[in-house]
């Protein structure tokens, strides 16, 4: 395109890659840090004002590339190996939680513990010790190697057996089938879960199912949000690490749901070739991405000529888990500890 005499030039390329770019922005809700999620950062930060860096998190605290960052930047030390913390140190274990044999070794080498476990995580395991007594095997839905079902399985010495997909349901050989109970790991796909789920069920019919379903609300709700926000944009943007098990899925979703979509750790990994001709973009993010990435992927799409950012409706979350004991601040702190319910109102 030729400048017309005492045309801006910058301002003419800039009026055609708006025409040919993005126009407006539509928020999911929800989106961003869940209940689980903020608490277990709450933890990592009240432990370092509490007791001085360095603090030591088995495992990232949560998987996102900038808050793990954020923490190390305050002193957090992100360790997979017990035997990599100093006696005596203060030890949290990460929002995914952790094996029966990774509680017994923290506790043999004698650290100040502190469990940073989504509640939903633990309901979870508190569900497999109960049936366990009760002379249950387990089938547990999930990703092989994600600590979360790590932690799960590792719960018990044998008799859980993991599946992945419907072909693998056909494949594990369980001790008996009497006594059989589905376990789902919390961040899966909730149409894939359920698929998979439909799978146990016809090939062990009197399989005993969760009373409420193991994946979280703060899953399902982004899920549903996706649902609603993919026909309606060109092009999808979800921000959240490549190690976030609840993010790959909000990108795979839209995909599956026929919308072009990508997963960014920040605004810097934005492709503006994606953008071209797609005049709405729809954005969320993962439950542990904070929303400051965010509005920085906001700027950076209004810098490509998006003009508006509409917010959908959806879902308010209001779910708040209260916080270990130990963690209380003195006055010197920046907040005092205070009863259950006051804190949920606070935090």
């Amino acid at each position: 395109m030729t400048a017309k005499p005492g045309t801006n030039p910058s301002a003419l390329s800039a009026q055609a890659r708006s025409a040919n770019g993005p126009q407006e922005i539509l928020l999911a809700e929800p989106r961003g840090f869940c209940a689980g999620v903020d608490r277990a950062i709450e933890i990592v930060e009240r432990a370092l004002t509490k007791f001085g860096a360095p603090i030591y998190v088995r495992h990232e605290i949560v998987h996102n590339t900038y808050v793990v960052n954020e923490l190390k930047a305050k002193g957090a030390i992100f360790i997979e190996e017990l035997a990599d913390v100093p006696p005596g140190a203060t030890l949290i274990f990460s929002a995914h939680g952790v094996s029966k044999a990774v509680q017994h070794e923290a506790v043999q080498r004698g650290f100040q513990i502190f469990d940073a476990t989504c509640p939903l995580v633990t309901k979870v395991h508190v569900e497999v010790a109960k049936l366990h007594k009760e002379g249950y095997e387990f089938i547990m839905i999930g990703h092989k190697g994600h600590p979360e079902v790590e932690g799960t399985m590792g719960q018990l010495a044998s008799g859980i057996h993991l599946v992945e997909d419907v072909a693998d349901v056909a494949r594990i050989t369980p001790g008996q089938t009497r006594k059989l109970a589905v376990v789902t790991q919390t961040t899966l796909s909730v149409d894939d879960a359920a698929e998979i789920s439909a799978a146990v069920k016809a090939r062990f019919p009197q399989v005993r199912e969760p009373k409420q379903q193991d994946i979280c609300y703060a899953t399902q709700n982004r899920q549903d949000a996706v649902k609603v926000m993919s026909p309606q944009v060109d092009v999808l943007i979800v921000v959240g690490s490549p190690t976030s098990s609840n993010s790959n899925r909000l990108r795979e979703l839209a995909a599956k749901l026929g919308t072009e979509a990508y997963m960014v750790d920040d605004a810097s990994e934005l492709q503006e070739s994606w953008f071209e001709g797609k005049l709405k973009v729809g954005l969320t993010a993962g439950a542990s991405a904070p929303e400051l990435l965010v509005n920085q992927v906001i700027d950076r799409i209004k810098a490509l000529g998006a003009v508006s950012v509409r917010k959908m409706p959806g879902i308010e979350e209001t779910v708040k888990f209260p916080l270990p004991k130990g963690l209380k601040l003195d006055a010197q702190g920046q907040q005092l500890e205070m009863g259950d319910s006051q804190l949920h109102q606070a935090l």
